[in-house]
């Protein structure tokens, strides 16, 4: 019998629907494995921007590369050998970088505002960064293909199997590379090893799921003549001079007004004018960063990443509707 699996019957589906041209069955494989492919990302490269745009840069190649997937293999396990070629390369490109300017990484300063807990003493805090240089540091002396299977296995919690598929090496390969790769990390970290890196290594991405942001958001029309919905309500009349001296539109009016939360990494969704759909994403919540989308048969219209503090709203120009085009204004909740 074939040691590899066949692909999810509900990923097929959605694959086979991609290959006849819709484009929106895409989405909800993104929306499946999108955190998972984040993750991944943010373990090779130690920065949550940066890891953002490596797991979007790997969706668009997968959906590219989608018509010589043959589904011998998990779609997923398909999705991650492209997401770690592409942490790969952007770690290998950012190492240039610092080699021909001359400087040296800096630590990301999200582990300690992610990490911190206010009602922990300062000793504790202070062992808690220690603990989590020294699985830095261990990580980086491991070669590159160890690197890698900690990373599937401890952190990811594939079996061997889908390891010898993302990599496409034997199972007996992965065997063995995972235990020379655990044999050099304890003889630097101890028995704890496996428990550190589960709780350390993936507190970021776990700490910011359990932390939920509110937040409002108002859909203007800006046209020459009536818009057709309600009058702008005083809160947002301050931001109408502004609007027209940058769109050059005459008349603003509210059509939808939105209030939801959402954990950070989630997402909520509003209907919104013309069978279009506004995704709200909280991308970190201290200061607030939320990913705001626009989607419309399956196409982004929209698709910025905007700060903003309760009572600084963000202005987001949207696509053209009716006689005009759309404004979306988003803010925090406190």
């Amino acid at each position: 019998m074939s040691k590899r699996h066949p692909v999810d019957i509900d990923d097929q589906a959605l694959i086979e629907r991609c290959r006849r041209g819709d484009a929106a069955a895409f989405e909800p494989l993104v929306e499946r494995y999108r955190e998972r492919v984040w993750r991944l990302a943010y373990n090779y490269l130690r920065d949550r921007e940066e890891a953002r745009d490596a797991a979007q840069e790997a969706f668009v190649r997968a959906w590219q590369a989608l018509p010589s997937f043959r589904g011998q293999s998990a779609f997923y396990t398909w999705l991650f050998r492209i997401a770690m070629n592409v942490a790969t390369d952007r770690a290998r490109q950012r190492a240039a970088r610092r080699r021909a300017f001359g400087s040296e990484q800096v630590p990301e300063e999200e582990w300690k505002r992610v990490m911190v807990d206010p009602q922990a003493p300062p000793d504790d805090l202070a062992a808690k960064a220690e603990q989590r240089a020294r699985i830095r540091q261990a990580l980086d002396t491991l070669p590159e293909h160890h690197r890698a299977i900690i990373m599937l296995s401890d952190l990811q919690g594939l079996s061997y199997r889908e390891i010898a598929e993302v990599l496409d090496i034997p199972m007996g390969t992965v065997m063995s590379r995972l235990h020379n790769a655990r044999k050099r990390l304890r003889r630097v970290l101890g028995p704890l090893l496996l428990l550190l890196l589960a709780l350390v290594l993936l507190m970021p991405a776990v700490a910011a799921a359990q932390t939920m942001v509110r937040f409002s958001a108002q859909v203007l029309i800006a046209a020459d003549g009536p818009g057709g919905g309600e009058s702008i309500p005083a809160d947002l009349e301050y931001l109408v001079p502004r609007l027209r001296q940058t769109l050059r539109y005459r008349d603003y009016t509210l059509v939808n007004r939105y209030r939801g939360q959402a954990p950070v990494g989630g997402s909520q969704r509003f209907s919104v004018p013309g069978d279009r759909q506004l995704e709200i994403t909280p991308e970190s919540a201290s200061p607030v960063r939320l990913r705001v989308r626009l989607v419309r048969g399956g196409v982004a219209e929209v698709n910025t990443s905007i700060q903003a503090a309760p009572g600084a709203p963000a202005v987001i120009g949207g696509p053209r509707h009716g006689g005009g085009v759309l404004i979306i204004v988003v803010s925090p909740s406190p």
